[in-house]
């Protein structure tokens, strides 16, 4: 989802400069510079029944292509951000910025092996994009991914061969390199599919049977929100009616920059995941409609 606009004076190439940004925001990003001191931390439980049953009969209708629940959890952070849009803004240079192109990464296990190495996934929706056509992006890539043992290419192959430089040259490149994050002069060699310059990074903990955990943001990039997705469980929940019953549960853990938004507007944009989970219908609809859903 990338916005068309022209650039304008203290605008990076990846992102738009808010002038009009609050006073306070303007002030905790001077006195507060490192994104790792301004961490929230959200532990939420998702009622996944109505879900799991949209997943059953979805995926009964196309046994050789498997949907999951990682997938609807990335189509719906992907809604959340087009709808919510404060949730696509980042810190860094101590100026406030909005992000050019909505981007989720994720960390993708080569192997199912304590050895085996780890490749870096990044995915820009369109407006276009349905839980189907997502669905098939993440499974493509990572079938690409996981053909080779090791990294075929792009920010891995960077980042290994960066890891061989001796420690005299690789301090001073690295002093140089934060150097230019501040002021949004990296080359996109080191930008282009680096999760740090992502607006989510999610951790699907969840496929190697782990609960949701709190993971702290990274001062490096422009990454403002970590979630990770746990395992999905039953769980004995009380209803809105009082009376107590089973259900497929969700556990997800967010950490965020607080300086991006407040946490009445955070609040609020978990409450769009929960209706869309209730709701998982919405998951068929492209990106660039809105839900319809009132935030009351």
């Amino acid at each position: 989802m990338k916005t068309e606009r022209k650039r304008r004076f203290g605008d990076r190439k990846d992102a738009r400069w808010v002038k009009d940004a609050p006073g306070l925001q303007t002030i905790m990003a001077n006195i507060l510079v490192n994104r790792t001191d301004c961490e929230v931390y959200l532990n939420d439980k998702l009622d996944a029944t109505a879900l799991t049953e949209y997943l059953n009969q979805k995926n009964a209708s196309h046994p050789e292509y498997k949907t999951t629940v990682f997938h609807c959890m990335i189509t719906a952070m992907s809604r959340m951000v087009k709808e919510r849009p404060k949730l696509n803004y980042f810190i860094q240079g101590r100026r406030m910025y909005e992000r050019n192109v909505i981007s989720l990464s994720f960390v993708c296990k080569r192997r199912f092996k304590d050895d085996a190495e780890e490749a870096l996934m990044v995915l820009e929706p369109s407006d276009e994009d349905t839980l189907d056509s997502i669905s098939r992006k993440i499974v493509g890539d990572v079938n690409e991914t996981r053909k080779s043992e090791h990294s075929t290419g792009g920010i891995d192959s960077v980042i290994d061969t960066l890891a061989r430089l001796p420690r005299p040259i690789l301090i001073p490149l690295m002093r140089l390199i934060r150097i230019l994050d501040f002021w949004g002069k990296n080359p996109h060699i080191l930008t282009d599919g680096d999760p740090d310059y992502t607006t989510i990074l999610a951790s699907n903990l969840g496929s190697i049977q782990c609960p949701a955990v709190y993971h702290h943001l990274n001062n490096y990039g422009t990454n403002s929100i970590m979630v990770t997705i746990g395992t999905l469980h039953k769980e004995e929940m009380l209803m809105p009616d009082g009376h107590k019953e089973i259900r497929d549960v969700l556990d997800i853990g967010a950490t965020l920059d607080e300086r991006i938004a407040d946490g009445f507007y955070f609040a609020r944009s978990l409450k769009l995941i929960k209706h869309i989970f209730a709701h998982p219908e919405l998951l068929d609809k492209p990106l660039g409609e809105d839900s319809g859903f009132t935030y009351e």
